[in-house]
């Protein structure tokens, strides 16, 4: 069974915010969360479009795209569409939590 790829990354993120032996600037954190938050829509948006690929394929009478094929893909874009919604939700939520706190 595959590892979806944005789990994979959120587990690489934990690795990284383990490793307290890089002392790292704001800058520097900030361009590799941006990176790395990129870096995962744009596996989303992937899985996105491969799913509607399958589907248009499968809708047009490609033979090799089986109705099962169509409905994981379908599948695993929504929860992976859901999983990125979860996280801008909890980002969301931390900022305010943040812009809330006395100076």
């Amino acid at each position: 069974m595959k590892i979806n790829p944005m789990q994979h990354e959120m587990q690489t993120m934990a690795l990284e915010a383990q490793n307290t032996s890089r002392a790292a600037t704001g800058q520097q954190v900030s361009q590799d969360f941006g990176e790395l938050l990129s870096g995962a829509i744009n596996t989303v948006n992937g899985i996105q479009k491969t799913s509607n690929e399958m589907a248009t394929r499968f809708d047009q009478g490609d033979r090799s795209v089986s109705l099962s094929d169509v409905m994981i893909a379908r599948n695993k874009s929504s929860v992976a569409f859901e999983a990125t919604v979860q996280t801008r939700n909890k980002l969301v939520e931390a900022y305010k939590e943040l812009m809330n706190m006395p100076v």
